[in-house]
């Protein structure tokens, strides 16, 4: 194993990202409940996760990310949803969920995004079956989730990206 030698840019790009997952957090625990909103430790971690998710090597990488999360989240949102209003959170569920998500991606001609669908529909719907009585709210529930980790993971990228190469004098990327 041979190790590389870290860059400034290295530093600040890893400390940025911890801040902007503390950040992440600490909206999904704390500011998000003042407002009455429903924040449970799924909701932070798949906020958290989300932030990850958007937090690549460039504003515009960044961005992209975000839209592909936010697709592959809304279309598992709309399926599970649909699914819920109807019939009980179940796992024979989830695979047909997955299996129809993933499908659906590939009609669209979205096959990278196939993965990260069946992974939102696989935490919604087991979610839901581990309690059944708030099983309606989990597609919302992650939803909201998916969109503060990207919001906060994609400003942070930016405001991160504007300040280093402001500070370094090098074009923005």
């Amino acid at each position: 194993m041979k190790f590389s030698k870290l860059s400034v840019w290295d530093i600040t790009y890893a400390v940025d990202m911890a801040i902007a997952c503390l950040i992440t957090y600490c909206v999904m625990a704390f500011l998000l409940p003042l407002w009455g909103w429903p924040t449970t430790s799924v909701g932070e971690l798949w906020a958290v996760i989300s932030t990850v998710f958007v937090y690549k090597d460039s504003r515009v990488h960044s961005l992209t990310a975000g839209m592909v999360r936010l697709m592959a989240t809304f279309t598992s949102f709309v399926l599970c949803l649909v699914y819920l209003w109807l019939l009980p959170a179940t796992i024979v569920g989830m695979a047909a969920l997955i299996a129809i998500g993933v499908l659906l991606m590939f009609l669209i001609g979205r096959r990278d995004e196939a993965g990260l669908t069946a992974i939102t529909i696989a935490v919604i719907m087991i979610v839901a079956a581990g309690n059944p009585q708030e099983a309606g709210l989990q597609p919302i529930l992650r939803l909201v989730d998916t969109v503060v980790g990207i919001a906060v993971g994609v400003a942070c990228k930016w405001i991160d990206s504007f300040v280093f190469y402001r500070i370094t004098g090098q074009d923005v990327r």
